[in-house]
């Protein structure tokens, strides 16, 4: 994927993943996607299996990378960064990655390279959080309880359509994570 070439395939990829789901990811509408012929897309990959398998390494990496960052205490308390996390997730959203990740957790539904991303994912996820709540004293088995009310909660307030003003939003999300930080 370093060559630079196939970057470009597989973030029209992801573009088209967003929008449709992987049954949109198919040579023909990428190529038109970008302005090229699909013959460029023969010289990167060997089939449409090869990018979506590419695809897949890029958001399994990109996203246990990104919890290792964004878990990372860097002198922060442990319930302060925590915090970070939950004001990440839950004001600044990313519709296209959250396109993203349902529609991966869609193709996870029928195909066992995405289950397997999606698992080594959420695995990185739950321990990088587990971790931090270990390191404000929980013992093991707690902290894991407390990280996978934490996931359950930042993906599922996302997913709501809460009928109240932004700054209502912004308050009910507040209270929320105070409890899971309490």
């Amino acid at each position: 994927m370093s060559d630079g070439k196939g970057d470009v395939w597989v973030e029209a990829g992801f573009t088209e993943l967003a929008r449709s789901g992987v049954e949109g990811v198919r040579v023909e509408v990428l190529a038109k996607n970008l302005g090229v012929t699909k013959g460029g897309f023969y010289r990167r990959f060997a089939d449409r299996a090869a990018l979506l398998g590419a695809m897949l390494e890029r958001w399994r990496e990109g996203r246990s990378a990104a919890i290792a960052q964004q878990t990372s205490l860097d002198g922060q308390k442990p319930r302060d960064r925590l915090r970070a996390v939950i004001q990440l997730y839950s004001e600044r959203l990313n519709p296209e990655g959250m396109a993203i990740e349902l529609a991966i957790r869609q193709w996870a539904r029928s195909d066992e390279s995405a289950a397997a991303a999606v698992a080594n994912v959420d695995a990185a996820r739950l321990k990088h959080v587990a971790e931090l709540y270990r390191a404000t004293g929980l013992e093991a088995d707690e902290a894991e309880a407390q990280a996978f009310l934490f996931y359950c909660f930042i993906f599922g307030q996302s997913l709501l359509f809460v009928e109240r003003s932004r700054r209502k939003r912004t308050q009910l999300v507040a209270k929320s994570a105070e409890k899971l930080l309490g």
